[in-house]
Parts: structure tokens; sequence; C-alpha cells
């Protein structure tokens, strides 16, 4: 089978497509045929070993997948050979072929496509858990996101829509801002492309004053961090609820002052250690972004899709801006 393989860290041209034996499952495991790889902006660090997650090398990117299953190993008794599947290895995806435990699949159901499949769990997934799990989303509250346009903030425009809230989606372009209006968000504040000096986060914060009213936002998901972190927790309301998603703009520092005058919370998102802990709960979660994908009521925007051979560029083009959504690798 064809593999994308990651041998010592480094970028996107690091990494190198080579045939390696066709895996055979174990017990409790079932081997899947890749069709379609989601990528994600943890694929871009985990090839330089700078993500929360370090595997041993040589291993393939890839965290999410969709496939058929196409042959079970010992004591797998709740799936089949054709199933179709969804599943998270949080990497080894980027492979013509993986075995993953049985359990830690998802059955695809017939009305969701697998390019859908593959682009719903880590960025719905991730979305859901902030809004919810860690956001305790309430119908009408006003949401504020941060990348609103990546793969993470559309899904959150999308998802905080669907639940009923009011929101204000923040983008770096006019695109991005059009994507996040066509998947729900009542209007947009356009921001400049950083670093951001104290002029730029003050005006910054003005726009977001101007755009949420006085009350503010009642949670703000912030995909992106570093100088656009202090604006945005300036314009959360009382007893808002402040979410760190992630931050490839860097790592803010947080004037500490802040929640205290505004009573408000700053709460991490850790989707990837939440799953761990509950897998059930995941699972669940799971079933029920299926359901609202087959009802029409969210649809993964597809930016690109590349071929396996590709899958490199694919990575490297989560590195820049101008993805608006989410990028593929069909297999």
């Amino acid at each position: 089978m064809k593999i994308l393989l990651s041998d010592a860290p480094g970028g996107p041209e690091t990494l190198r497509l080579q045939e390696r034996p066709t895996p055979e499952p174990g017990p409790g495991e079932v081997r899947i045929a890749v069709r379609y790889v989601g990528i994600n902006y943890p694929d871009t660090l985990i090839i330089r070993d700078l993500y929360q997650y370090r595997p041993e090398r040589p291993f393939a990117p890839g965290a999410e997948l969709a496939g058929v299953v196409e042959a079970l190993g010992p004591d797998v008794q709740d799936l089949a050979v054709g199933d179709r599947v969804a599943a998270l290895p949080m990497w080894g995806a980027l492979a013509e072929q993986i075995c993953l435990p049985a359990e830690s699949c998802h059955r695809i159901p017939d009305m969701v496509g697998d390019a859908e499949a593959a682009a719903l769990q880590m960025t719905y997934g991730t979305a859901l858990y902030a809004l919810e799990e860690r956001g305790a989303l309430r119908e009408g509250e006003s949401v504020l996101v941060l990348g609103a346009g990546g793969g993470v903030g559309l899904a959150a425009v999308e998802l905080a829509s669907s639940l009923g809230a009011r929101v204000i989606a923040a983008a770096s372009d006019a695109d991005k801002l059009a994507a996040a209006r066509e998947r729900g968000a009542d209007t947009g504040v356009l921001y400049p492309r950083g670093p951001l000096d104290r002029d730029g986060q003050k005006a910054l914060s003005t726009r977001f004053r101007e755009t949420l009213g006085t009350e503010g936002a009642d949670i703000v998901v912030d995909t992106v961090g570093g100088d656009y972190t202090e604006p945005a927790l300036r314009c959360t309301g009382w007893d808002g609820r402040f979410l760190i998603v992630g931050f490839p703009a860097g790592i803010a520092k947080i004037p500490a002052n802040l929640p205290l005058l505004k009573s408000c919370d700053i709460r991490g998102v850790f989707w990837g250690a939440a799953i761990e802990r509950d897998p059930e709960a995941n699972r669940h979660a799971m079933a029920r972004l299926f359901s609202l994908c087959g009802d029409g009521r969210i649809s993964p925007r597809i930016h690109a899709t590349y071929d396996l051979a590709e899958a490199g560029s694919a990575i490297e083009a989560l590195n820049g801006r101008g993805v608006v959504g989410k990028v593929l690798v069909r297999i």
C-alpha cells in the first residue's frame, strides 16, 4: 500500500510517499480502505513535533478519515466488511489502508457522503464540544467567532447559528466573511492581518464593541490567538465565556484584570483529550453531527481536494491564510 510518511521533524516538504506492506487487523481491529482524509491545522504541527501528541516515527499524518471496512480481526462483532465508517486516529490516515479498533469507528449513515464524513469529525466535533460542553451555549446568546473562515471557525459559525445563537463572524478577508454569512452568521467584522500594535488592537476592540453592542459577547470562540485575543476578551460580556481553541497567530498574553472586571471565564477547549476521557460522549456527538448533516442543517464547505501524492501540498495550504473551510485528500 502507499503511505505518506514523516521520517524526521520538518515541514510538508519532508514527507515522502512510500510503499509498505498491507497491514493486518489484530484482535478487535478492522482494516479500512481509506477514501477521504480531512486535513487540519494540527497536521501542520504534528510533523514538526509541535503538537500535543508526538507519535513515534516514522508515522503518517492525517487525523480523520472516511472509508470502507475491508477486513475484520478476531472478536469484531459490531462491524462488517463493506460498512462505511469514519474514524479519528489522530495520525496515520494518509495511507491507502489503516487498521483501527472497531470501537473507535463510527458508521456513516446513507444520507452522508464520504467527503462530508471525513470533513465533519475534527472541526465540527471541536466546535460542538466548545459551544455546548465548554461554552454552555443557550439559545438567543451572542457568539463572536475569531477565524470564522477556517475549519473550526466556520463549523462554529454554522453550529451556533443552527442552535439559535446570534453569530458575529470575524475574519481576515471578505471571502471568509462571505462564507461565514452563507453558513448562518448574522453579521461580520473584517480584521487586519497581524501582527497588531497597541493602536491596532484598540481599533479592533472598538470595531467589536460597535458590532456586538453594549452587552458584549456571551461567548467568544477564539481559534486565532496572538494579538487578536485581547481585543476580543475586552468585548466579552458579563458572565461571558471566552473559549481558547487554538493559536495559529501565537499564544496571547492576557491581562489578568480583564476576567475579574467582566466576571467572565476563560476556558480551554482540548477536544482531543476530551474524547479520550469520554469516548461514549464522543460517539453520541458524532451521531448527532451525522444527523444534522443528513438533515441539511450543517454542510462542510470543502475548499479543495488533493490526491494522496499531493497531500504535502494539502498540509502546506493550511500554513497560509487562504483556506476557507476544509481541505481534503482523496485516496
